[in-house]
């Protein structure tokens, strides 16, 4: 890596930035993916329910089929982005920071190191509680710098919490 970039490889590709080689990356969890469905097919259904009522009320009923049409669009495009949404996140845990990779149109990859944490929370708001599920947040003095892992079961939550205050208070002692 001379000059501090990365040169093509033998067949001229470049490293994907978004997934550094030889990290071992954990997902979240699979049971994000139905808490998001569940808030994709609320959101269709006040679609609907509105565009229907908005046509009986009105009297033309090309407002509730275009509202049929627009919000069962909406739950299809709905159900395959929380899919592919949920597979997108992950984190790598190294020896002095922690990685967090998200998105599948803007991707975005978070480096956070361990000396740099200020505190680490652990949320879970009620459609959360009820799949089984928390975030957990890292907040560091930078605030661009904070990054959240969304879609982890509670255990492992309460785990990575736990690790990752652990690994900050070791860095952080030694400055």
């Amino acid at each position: 890596m001379p000059g501090g970039r990365y040169l093509p490889d033998s067949l001229g590709s470049v490293p994907d930035p978004f997934d550094p080689p030889g990290e071992a990356w954990t997902p979240v969890s699979p049971r994000l993916r139905g808490a998001r469905r569940l808030v994709v097919a609320a959101a269709a259904a006040g679609v609907l329910v509105a565009s229907v009522v908005a046509g009986q009320l009105s009297g033309l009923e090309v407002v509730a089929a275009a509202g049929v049409v627009l919000g069962g669009a909406g739950a299809v495009w709905g159900w395959v982005w929380a899919a592919r949404s949920v597979r997108a996140w992950g984190y790598a845990e190294r020896d002095d920071d922690l990685l967090v990779r998200h998105g599948l149109l803007f991707r975005e990859l978070v480096v956070v190191p361990y000396g740099r944490m200020q505190f680490v929370d652990v949320r879970a708001g009620p459609l959360a509680r009820a799949f089984g599920l928390a975030s957990v947040e890292l907040h560091t003095a930078a605030a661009r710098t904070d990054a959240h892992i969304p879609g982890l079961g509670l255990a492992e939550a309460t785990w990575l919490r736990d690790r990752l205050a652990e690994r900050g208070e070791a860095r952080s002692a030694g400055l």
